[in-house]
């Protein structure tokens, strides 16, 4: 029988406040992770969240890193992996936006684009590269429900998503058989402060939720990964349901 994937003892978070990540870090230690990189944009809030992992008993470091500034990418992560071996890269980076201001406000969409898939396929190349060189590790992806199918209501950031699902997708066939693995996760509507004022969606979940999810994910070796489950086979539907339907129902 064969051996379950190793829950890593080492992790990088590439979107350092994000509470999905906080919540998965938080997860993670309790399950033996030892040394925690938080990546992200210097402010108070990256330190708070690095002080509270810290309580829970993990060495934690940040690193200055912007998705709007790839060029600085190779210089940010490899900084990083010069300390050590990384066994995971979580990335949890991305902005929601506003559909109907960013609609009116084209640069505000090419922002959204750039941090939510621009941003990413240059880090992620960046950190295919530095795990391929040490031999091993995985890389999780925080992708959407939202980039499945087209939608009226967030189609900008969805789009955004799409790209992003897809480029991880490809990513994780080129590392097939490197010792590197890719696991994408597609949540649906998250209860977090991005979200907050929004009206909730069905199946609506939480960043705990999510951090569950990602644990179990990483022990079956699972490529792809929904929260909640059964958003696997409610997008199958839409994926596939007429674009007259779709209008009908204002999604």
């Amino acid at each position: 029988m064969k051996d379950a994937p190793a829950l890593p003892r080492s992790l990088l978070v590439l979107g350092g406040t994000s509470e999905i990540a906080l919540a998965t870090a938080r997860r993670l230690i309790t399950r033996g992770a030892r040394d925690v990189w938080l990546a992200g944009r210097p402010s108070p809030a990256l330190e708070q969240a690095a002080g509270s992992l810290r309580a829970l008993g993990a060495a934690t470091r940040t690193v200055d890193f912007d998705a709007l500034q790839p060029a600085s990418h190779e210089t940010a992560l490899g900084k990083v992996f010069a300390e050590g071996a990384i066994d995971l890269v979580l990335f949890a980076f991305g902005v929601l936006g506003d559909q109907a201001h960013d609609e009116r406000e084209p640069l505000r969409a090419v922002r959204i684009a750039q941090t939510n898939y621009t941003g990413a396929v240059s880090a992620g190349l960046v950190a295919a590269s530095a795990l391929q060189a040490q031999g091993h590790g995985s890389l999780v992806v925080l992708s959407a429900t939202a980039g499945e199918r087209a939608r009226r209501a967030d189609f900008i950031y969805g789009s955004s998503k799409a790209g992003l699902d897809t480029f991880a997708q490809g990513l994780g066939e080129a590392l097939y058989g490197t010792g590197v693995r890719v696991m994408v996760v597609r949540p649906g509507f998250v209860r977090t402060r991005m979200t907050a004022g929004l009206p909730r969606e069905p199946f609506a979940t939480t960043p705990q939720a999510v951090a569950a999810a990602i644990e179990l994910g990483l022990r079956r070796g699972s490529e792809t990964v929904w929260v909640p489950g059964v958003l696997r086979l409610v997008m199958a539907a839409l994926r596939h349901a007429p674009r007259a339907l779709l209008r009908g129902l204002a999604l």
